[in-house]
């Protein structure tokens, strides 16, 4: 033992071992509660941001769907203004109009390309597609069954997505 643990007559001092004082059942439930109080504050706030993440979501969801055709409408309304001009022309000069017309079909031959508007325009003999055709006959014909024998309308594909089979009449099976 050293000095220190000695007491002042040389005999050891006694050393209180006791453990420190835990607190008491009341504090422990109050401690308690505390902590679940907050945990409930925590939670509240990560719901609430998450309904304001899925709100926001929703918006922009909304605002994306009337406004993704912006731009497409805007090259449109160049194609509106040169067909209104070219009905307008009470000239009679057919070749006027006839003119106007093409420059028309060319602005909007322009816009498709620019936002990957494609035709579906099969050729006659070419063998039926049902990803990109819809039949909408079959005739007696002398070529091989579900050959493309007439068009009738052509389709259109947006990015390769298609948006309008071609229509098309076949040949029937012999």
């Amino acid at each position: 033992m050293s000095n220190e643990e000695l007491h002042q007559n040389g005999e050891p001092a006694v050393i209180n071992e006791e453990p420190a004082a835990s607190p008491s059942l009341d504090e422990q439930l109050a401690n308690a509660l505390a902590e679940l109080e907050k945990v409930k504050q925590d939670v509240m706030y990560a719901r609430a941001e998450g309904e304001n993440i899925r709100r926001r979501g929703l918006e922009e969801l909304d605002k994306a769907r009337k406004f993704a055709v912006e731009k497409f409408a805007r090259e449109l309304l160049a194609v509106k203004d040169a067909m209104e001009m070219a009905l307008l022309d009470t000239s009679g000069n057919f070749d006027a109009l006839k003119m106007g017309v093409d420059l028309t079909h060319k602005s909007l031959v322009s816009a498709f390309e620019k936002f990957e508007l494609k035709d579906i325009a099969p050729a006659v003999g070419d063998k039926l597609d049902p990803n990109l055709h819809q039949a909408i006959s079959a005739v007696p014909a002398d070529q091989e069954a579900n050959t493309v024998v007439n068009v009738m309308q052509k389709g259109y594909s947006l990015s390769g997505r298609v948006l309008r089979p071609a229509m098309v009449v076949v040949a029937a099976a012999k």
